[in-house]
């Protein structure tokens, strides 16, 4: 069952390491900021998700007490119909119309409680996608982060203007730091996927699909940019 499911501690950790690792390499860099964010946006979902496992409580208990009351509607109900001392067509007609009344009574109980239900699972997906906001939210400040990372920067032919930003002119450096926007991009899936294993349901799962394929997107941008960077400088550099 290990491999099964996403482990919120490993992924937590796995953001504190690229977190260190970020800052041991670019120290007074902005994306070590957002590194810092994404640990702690990290343990923030995953406690949430964790919390969304448990089904809510006061909702079900609602639920009981209109399945009793219900019940307890059909048994005064029945009491108040004796059928066995119909006797007339009046006292008919009144049980018609009585049972009649108990049949819409007991739709309406059943309509109620399948209401009831349904409402537990709006209220799950609400909470989810209110958490999926701020992590969309995360994912294009990394996005942004790597903008102005362009290969080109390292040609000699290079020549930057007075508004340009700051450049990394150190290809190792470069495919490092464009390494750790991808790595925070897949931290960002990982995150929403456990959304999806915590609440069963369809239109959650579409969400965090939406977010994974977002991340997967703009991670493949950056990979085009680290391919055009020298391949055997990019193969010498530390692995950390």
């Amino acid at each position: 069952m290990r491999y099964r499911t996403l482990d919120s501690k490993l992924i937590i950790e796995t953001a504190e390491r690229l977190e260190k690792r970020v800052a041991e390499r670019f120290p007074h860099a902005g994306l070590r900021g957002v590194a810092i964010e994404l640990v702690s946006l990290s343990r923030d979902l995953a406690k949430a998700a964790k919390a969304l496992e448990a089904p809510i409580w006061w909702l079900r208990g609602v639920v009981i007490a209109a399945i009793a009351a219900g019940a307890l509607i059909f048994l005064f109900v029945g009491t108040i119909l004796p059928l066995g001392r119909i006797s007339g067509t009046d006292d008919a007609v009144q049980s018609v119309q009585g049972i009649e009344s108990l049949i819409n009574m007991i739709i309406l109980a059943v309509l109620g409680f399948l209401a009831l239900i349904r409402t537990e699972e709006r209220i799950k997906r609400k909470r989810v996608f209110r958490k999926l906001h701020g992590l969309r939210s995360l994912i294009h400040v990394i996005d942004m982060h790597q903008l102005t990372k362009d290969p080109a920067a390292l040609s000699t032919e290079f020549k930057p203007t007075s508004h340009s930003p700051a450049r990394i002119t150190d290809r190792a450096d470069l495919a490092r730091y464009l390494d750790y926007c991808s790595e925070m991009l897949s931290i960002t899936g990982k995150v929403a996927a456990l959304f999806a294993q915590s609440v069963n349901d369809n239109v959650v799962v579409d969400g965090v699909n939406d977010i994974e394929s977002l991340s997967s997107n703009l991670s493949r941008k950056i990979w085009q940019k680290i391919t055009l960077i020298d391949g055997p400088l990019r193969s010498a550099r530390p692995g950390t």
